[in-house]
């Protein structure tokens, strides 16, 4: 039995180190220079610079981690706004015709995203949206929005219905039973949907790379620059893979908690 603890963990860790293994060579890559990072075999021990990180930032880094910010955390606020009050109405408060409300919104992920970028692009440059960050929030606003409200749905379901019935009683109105009962309760659900968000939005890449250009351009645009006729700069590419990754890890590790709570909020009946 111990035998088997042991061979399991040691498995385990395993996995995880394979998991974690791009990450691990990607830091390491981001530190050496770039004919340290083209050596065959590869180098382990190598002089650390931060030169690339420097080579990242003269490139104009920072206005396309703006544009990623910007886009990322307005349309998750929008997304939170709109599927928060549809979640409620799906799941606490039901209606007729509820289950084809929800088969539409799974529905709308079924189209690929390649077959409607042509009229996307269309309706962008009619109204002058190209190359505007207005044009990504709404976007991923739209492409974000079933998943919230589905994520939502089941949370909601997991408010215990007496507490909803005793705050009627007491004469709780609707705003104030879904701001003041329902929302401290799923507000886990809602930090992991929201954070699901946020990293779909900031790691979108092919609405970002046919609309934008110049101006409105986000950090996974940023990252195909290095992919040039000369060959890749691993290095260097390295060390920006890794500044755009800090922020959604950073956030990552700061909900965690909230995160494995409200994924497994509507796990179990």
């Amino acid at each position: 039995m111990r035998l088997g603890r042991i061979s399991l963990t040691a498995f385990t860790w395993l996995v995880a180190i394979l998991f974690v293994f791009p990450v691990i060579w990607m830091v390491l890559t981001s530190f050496k220079t770039e004919a340290d990072a083209y050596t065959d075999p590869p180098r382990l021990f190598f002089s650390p610079t931060l030169e690339q990180f420097a080579g990242v930032f003269e490139r104009g880094f920072l206005p396309y981690l703006a544009n990623s910010a910007f886009v990322t955390v307005v349309s998750t606020l929008a997304v939170l706004v709109l599927a928060i009050p549809a979640a409620y109405a799906l799941s606490i408060a039901p209606v007729k015709g509820t289950s084809n409300v929800l088969g539409f919104f799974l529905s709308t992920k079924m189209l690929p995203i390649v077959a409607a970028i042509i009229p996307l692009y269309v309706i962008s440059q009619n109204v002058q949206l190209l190359d505007n960050v207005w044009a990504l929030n709404i976007l991923y606003t739209a492409m974000n929005l079933p998943l919230a409200v589905w994520m939502m749905r089941s949370f909601f379901l997991e408010v215990p219905k007496e507490m909803i019935e005793a705050a009627r009683v007491d004469g709780a109105k609707l705003p104030t039973l879904l701001y003041k009962v329902v929302l401290p309760v799923v507000a886990p659900g809602i930090a992991a949907t929201a954070l699901i968000c946020v990293i779909f939005s900031w790691t979108e890449f092919f609405y970002a790379v046919n609309l934008t250009a110049a101006r409105a351009g986000t950090v996974p645009v940023f990252l195909s620059g290095f992919i040039t006729s000369e060959g890749l700069y691993w290095a260097q590419l390295s060390a920006a893979a890794l500044l755009a990754s800090l922020p959604v890890m950073i956030i990552g590790w700061i909900a965690q908690n909230h995160l494995v709570r409200g994924l497994s909020m509507g796990a179990v009946k």
